[in-house]
């Protein structure tokens, strides 16, 4: 679930993770990866794998993997009175 294969000709094999808003997080090579090892990455990182292509898909995982990402959060600019907002706690997604 959340996941979607692109073959591009000529490119080398790569996961593209990408933010709710379709902002790049982060890119995986995985040239030098088995199959088991691609599996088990997706795993790790949160995807769910659905029994069958259609099944559905538990609510608790609608927007996984979604996770924290404080790196994400936009520079807290000063309000009008000069003092800068409270900052988000760290748990709190940006796009959620």
């Amino acid at each position: 679930h959340n996941l979607e294969m692109k073959h591009l000709p000529g490119a080398d094999p790569e996961l593209v993770l990408l933010s709710l808003r379709y902002e790049e997080l982060e890119r995986i090579p995985l040239s030098d990866m088995t199959r088991e090892e691609i599996n088990q990455l997706v795993q790790e990182l949160g995807f769910y794998r659905k029994e069958t292509p259609d099944a559905p898909v538990p609510e608790e995982f609608q927007f996984a993997p979604a996770k924290p990402l404080p790196t994400l959060l936009p520079p807290q600019a000063p309000t009008a009175d000069g003092k800068t907002p409270p900052k988000r706690d760290k748990e709190e997604h940006p796009d959620l």
